[in-house]
C-alpha cells in the first residue's frame, strides 16, 4: 500500500473522520489487522479561516503548498486536501510537489455518475456553493449542479463555521438543513452533495429523500483505492 499524505486541520473534526474512514476502508479491503499507511500535516484552521474571510487565497495556498512539501518529504505517495473549500487553491498545492493530488470533486463526481445521476444539489461553504472552482469542476464532469437560494446559503455557511467546525451538532440545525435539502429536491435534484466535510457530522441518509454524497467519505475511500493501486490519483 502506498502512503497517503493528508493536509488536515480544516477543521480537525472532519480530519479525524478522514483518519477513521481511511483505516476502516483499508481493513475492509485487506482484512485482519491492516491499517492505512498515512502521514498528516495539520494546519491551524484559525489562520486559514482568516485568509478565507479576507480573500487572501494566495497566502492560504502557500500554507497548504508548504504542507504538501512536508508530506512529500515524509514519504507521501499521494496527497489529499481534507476539506472542500480549500480546493480553491488545489492548483497551487499540486504545483508544489510531483506527488499527485487526488481532488475531492473528482472523487465525488465519479460517485455521482456511478449512481446514474446527473442533476445534484450542492451544500457547502459560501465559497464552495457560489464560486466556480468547485461547481465548475463538477460541471466539467457532466453534472448539472443546483445550489440553495441566498438565505439558505447563508444559513448553511453559518452552521458550518459557527457550529460544526467547533464540534457542535444541533438538532435545530439538522432540521434546517433538511428543509434546504427538501427544497433542492423540489427543484429537481436527484441527489445532494455534502460539499463540506463537516456536514457529514450533521446529515445522514435518513435526513434526505434522495441519495446523499458525503465528500469526506468518498474522498478517503478513493484514496485507499488509489493507494492500493485499484483507483486513480488525479
Amino acid at each position: 500500500m502506498r502512503t497517503i499524505g493528508l493536509i488536515g486541520g480544516m477543521s480537525w473534526e472532519s480530519t479525524a473522520e478522514y483518519y477513521r474512514i481511511l483505516n476502516e476502508r483499508t481493513r475492509e479491503r485487506l482484512g485482519g489487522l491492516h491499517s492505512a499507511r498515512c502521514v498528516l500535516h495539520s494546519v491551524d484552521f484559525a489562520e486559514i479561516e482568516r485568509f478565507q474571510a479576507e480573500g487572501r487565497w494566495e497566502e492560504a495556498g502557500e500554507v497548504l503548498a508548504g504542507a504538501a512539501r512536508s508530506l512529500a518529504a515524509a514519504g507521501a505517495d499521494l496527497l489529499l486536501i481534507c476539506t472542500n473549500t480549500m480546493h480553491k487553491v488545489a492548483d497551487t498545492v499540486a504545483a508544489a510537489t510531483p506527488v499527485p493530488l487526488l481532488h475531492i470533486a473528482d472523487a465525488t463526481a465519479d460517485a455521482v455518475r456511478a449512481a446514474g445521476l446527473s442533476r445534484v444539489g450542492l451544500l457547502g461553504t459560501a465559497f464552495t456553493m457560489e464560486q466556480d472552482f468547485y461547481r465548475g469542476r463538477l460541471a466539467a464532469s457532466g453534472l448539472d449542479v443546483l445550489v440553495p437560494g441566498a438565505q439558505a446559503r447563508a444559513l448553511v455557511h453559518r452552521v458550518i463555521y459557527e457550529e460544526l467546525c467547533l464540534g457542535v451538532v444541533s438538532e435545530a440545525s439538522r432540521a434546517a438543513y433538511r428543509r434546504v435539502v427538501d427544497d433542492l429536491v423540489a427543484r429537481g435534484a436527484e441527489g445532494v452533495i455534502l460539499g463540506c466535510t463537516e456536514i457529514e457530522l450533521l446529515l445522514g441518509p435518513a435526513d434526505s429523500p434522495v441519495p446523499l454524497f458525503p465528500t469526506a467519505r468518498l474522498h478517503a475511500e478513493a484514496a485507499v483505492e488509489a493507494a492500493l493501486g485499484t483507483g486513480s490519483a488525479r
